[in-house]
């Protein structure tokens, strides 16, 4: 589950990321950047063990896949978090343009009003893309 490293930023505790992503080699990867870089990751590889274990544990973040058991598992996943953790950010990870041809933004109101997530990258996203992400969504002390 989760793995401890040491912060990188001097007295302070890691942030705490929850990772919710089908692919066990893209957590695995995502994971091991997110630890090096200075974070504490818990897996997760499905909406139900996401839920879970956020009813259990307290996120600095979730880091969600789109397209989980179901195609709208990732959306579904994150409506449930903001309900429930409204103060718990959430950056989508949608690879939709190549599964469906689908794009989805958070540009517009319209999208804004039913995404319930505070950033959205499409796949694939370079570490240093999501690092910054996180970064921006829960910034180090």
């Amino acid at each position: 589950m989760a793995h401890c490293k040491i912060s990188p930023f001097p007295n302070t505790m890691p942030k705490n990321v929850l990772l919710v992503d089908k692919d066990p080699d893209l957590r695995l990867k995502t994971k091991q950047f997110l630890q090096d870089a200075g974070y504490s990751v818990t897996e997760a590889e499905g909406e139900k063990q996401a839920y879970e274990i956020a009813r259990s544990n307290k996120f600095d973040i979730a880091v969600v896949d789109l397209i989980l058991e179901n195609a709208d598992g990732g959306f579904t996943l994150s409506y449930h978090f903001k309900r429930d953790y409204p103060e718990m950010p959430i950056i989508l990870l949608s690879d939709s343009v190549s599964a469906f041809g689908v794009d989805f933004s958070l540009e517009s109101d319209s999208e804004r009003s039913w995404i319930k997530a505070d950033a959205l990258l499409n796949k694939p996203v370079r570490n240093e893309q999501l690092l910054q992400a996180v970064r921006q969504q829960v910034p180090q002390e």
